[in-house]
C-alpha cells in the first residue's frame, strides 16, 4: 500500500510531483555512501515480447469483435509500445487495431523523442498546436474501415479523448478495453517477474540499510530522505513511500501531525522502487530503541498470521475475493472488525502489482476473478488501532501452477523485522 509511484506523480502531479521526487539532502545521500547498484544484470523487456503482447491483445479483440484499442500515455502505452511518456493536455496515444501495426499520435514537436522510444513497428502521425489529435485517430480508423464497429478504450484514458472520439465517429460503438488490457497485463512473463524480483530485492536492501541509521528525534521526512538516497544508490527509482511514526501508524496512510522518533514507538515503512518500469511494494513495522511491548508483539504476530492465511487461501482457480474473506474471518475471530470496520483491517488484503503499484485485480471481498499463474499481488492485511498504533507487514507474491510464491519473505518476528 504505497503512495503514488514516480510515474503516477509525473503523470498527475506536474511540478508538484517533481518536487516530491527531488534529490534527497546531502546528509541523507552521505548515509547511502558505499551502496552499489544492484541492477547490473537487469534485462529490459525485449521487442519480441512487446510484439507478443500486441498479438495477444489483437487476438482478444478479434474474439470480442473489437476493431481497435485506444491507449493513452502511461503504463499501458509503455507496456505495448516501449514509449515511456507522461500525460498532459497534449494527447499522446496509440491505436492498436485488431489487425496490423499500431498508430501513434503525438504533438509535432515531440515526434523525435517518440520515434526514438517506439520499440515496435508502427506509424507516427503528428498534430500541430492548432490541430486535433482526435482527427488523426478518426482518419486512421476510417481508412481501416473500423469507424462503424466497436472501439475499445483502455480504462484510464481521460474523458476528453473518449468524448472527442465518439463525436468524431458517431457510428462507432465505444466499449471498455479492460478485458483486453487486463487479459494481457495481469499475467506476467518470466522477464516481468525477474524485474519485479529485482525491485523487491532493492527495496528490502534499502530498508535494511536505513533502519540501523535511524536516530532518536528524527522526523518522518528525515527517514524518508535516507530511504530515497539508499534506494536510488541501489538502482531503484522511488519517491520514498510512507514513513509513519507512533500514532500515525494507526491510520493506513498516516496523518498530517508531525511526529519524531522516540523510544518504544512504532515506525512503519511502506515503500517500493521501480526497475525498468516494474515495481515493488513492501511494508515493515519496527519498534525503535527497545524491545516491543506485549501489545505491539501480539498485533505483529496477528498480522503475520493473517499473511500466512492469505497465502494458504491463494490457490489457482480460487476467486481473488476469497483470499480477503479468509483473512477477515480470522481477524473477526480475534474480535476485530467485523468486515472493514476499525479496530481491524479497513483496506483490502492485497492489490495487483506490476508496472503500476496498484493494478487490477484486488484481493478484496466480492472479487470473482479466479487466480491464475502469472498474477501478482501484494499481501498486506494490516491491523490498526485508532488512537494507538498499527502494524502493517506487506510482501508481494506471484501465482504459479503450484500456488503462490513470495517475492520477499515476511519477517518471522518483530524483533528482527527486516530478516
Amino acid at each position: 500500500m504505497m503512495r503514488a509511484s514516480r510515474r503516477e506523480l509525473l503523470i498527475g502531479g506536474g511540478l508538484a510531483g517533481l518536487a516530491l521526487i527531488a534529490a534527497p539532502p546531502a546528509w541523507a545521500a552521505d548515509a547511502a555512501a558505499g551502496l552499489a547498484p544492484m541492477t547490473g544484470g537487469a534485462k529490459p523487456i525485449s521487442t519480441q515480447e512487446r510484439l507478443g503482447r500486441i498479438a495477444r491483445a489483437q487476438e482478444l479483440m478479434r474474439a470480442q469483435d473489437i476493431g481497435a484499442l485506444l491507449v493513452e500515455a502511461g503504463s499501458s502505452l509503455l507496456y505495448f509500445t516501449g514509449i515511456d511518456w507522461w500525460r498532459s493536455e497534449r494527447l499522446t496515444a496509440a491505436i492498436i487495431p485488431a489487425d496490423g501495426d499500431v498508430l501513434i499520435v503525438t504533438p509535432g514537436f515531440e515526434e523525435p523523442s517518440i520515434r526514438e522510444s517506439l520499440a515496435v513497428p508502427g506509424d507516427v502521425h503528428v498534430w500541430q498546436e492548432d490541430e486535433s489529435p482526435i482527427a488523426l485517430i478518426s482518419d486512421f480508423l476510417q481508412r481501416r474501415k473500423l469507424d462503424k464497429g466497436a472501439i475499445a478504450i483502455e480504462e484510464t484514458v481521460r474523458f476528453f479523448a473518449v468524448d472527442g472520439l465518439q463525436q468524431a465517429l458517431p457510428d462507432a460503438r465505444i466499449v471498455s478495453g479492460a478485458s483486453v488490457v487486463r487479459g494481457c497485463r495481469m499475467i506476467k512473463s518470466p522477464a516481468e517477474l525477474a524485474l519485479m524480483q529485482l525491485a523487491a530485492d532493492i527495496q528490502i536492501a534499502a530498508f535494511r540499510h536505513v533502519a540501523p541509521r535511524i536516530e532518536r528525534g528524527m522526523s518522518q521526512q528525515d527517514i524518508q530522505a535516507m530511504l530515497i538516497a539508499a534506494s536510488r544508490a541501489l538502482g531503484g527509482e522511488t519517491d520514498g513511500g510512507l514513513i509513519l511514526i507512533g500514532e500515525s501508524s494507526a491510520y493506513p496512510h498516516g496523518s498530517h501531525i508531525p511526529r519524531r522518533v522516540a523510544d518504544g514507538e512504532v515506525i512503519l515503512f511502506d515503500a517500493g522502487v521501480t526497475v525498468l518500469g516494474y515495481q515493488s511494494d513492501i511494508s515493515r513495522t519496527m519498534i525503535f530503541g527497545r524491545a516491543a511491548d506485549a501489545k505491539q508483539r501480539l498485533l505483529f504476530d496477528q498480522v503475520r498470521r493473517g499473511q500466512d492465511i492469505a497465502m494458504e487461501a491463494a490457490r489457482v482457480g480460487t476467486p481473488a475475493g476469497k483470499v480477503d474473506d479468509a483473512v477477515r474471518a480470522y481477524y473477526a475471530s480475534l474480535g476485530y472488525g467485523p468486515g472493514y470496520k476499525l479496530p481491524g483491517t479497513p483496506h483490502r488484503t492485497g492489490h495487483g502489482i506490476g508496472m503500476d503499484g496498484h493494478e487490477p485485480v484486488n484481493l478484496v471481498h466480492g472479487e470473482t476473478t479466479p487466480l491464475a499463474p502469472g498474477m501478482c499481488f501484494s499481501n498486506e492485511p494490516g491491523i490498526y488501532i485508532p488512537g494507538a498504533f498499527g502494524v502493517r507487514i506487506e510482501d508481494c507474491f506471484h501465482m504459479t501452477a503450484d500456488g503462490p510464491r513470495w517475492f520477499t519473505r515476511p519477517p518471522a518476528s518483530i524483533d528482527r523485522p527486516f530478516d
